[in-house]
């Protein structure tokens, strides 16, 4: 998915979104597969699929002191560097535009058939 501001004002109009076919690159650990299937449907976050206070930045681990970034983290990171990957992700993921309309696409190229 792409999300382009359209009028906004401010330092921080620009697209964001991932390029990438997440269910195609998901961590084993972290896919759903079609019932009878090994067809990957969708891929769960680390705090969804393992129910771990550590992967939902919570309990224990809710400051960006005891919540830092996890190997499934950093790998959505690195998929998807404008992409939010966790609780306390960095400011390079979080984008604040004035104004703006937005468009959001779904299946931008080259990934659309």
């Amino acid at each position: 998915m792409l999300v382009v501001p359209r009028g906004g004002k401010g330092g921080a109009c620009s697209s964001t979104g991932c390029l990438v076919d997440l269910n195609r690159a998901c961590p084993t650990a972290l896919r759903v597969a079609r019932s009878g299937s090994r067809s990957v449907v969708a891929c769960k976050s680390a705090c969804e699929a393992f129910g771990d206070p550590r992967f939902c930045c919570s309990e224990g681990y809710n400051t960006p002191d005891t919540c830092p970034p996890t190997e499934f983290s950093a790998y959505f990171k690195h998929v998807c560097p404008r992409s939010y990957s966790y609780a306390y992700d960095d400011k390079t993921s979080t984008f604040t535009c004035v104004g703006a309309d937005y468009m959001i696409i779904f299946c931008p190229l080259p990934y659309t058939r």
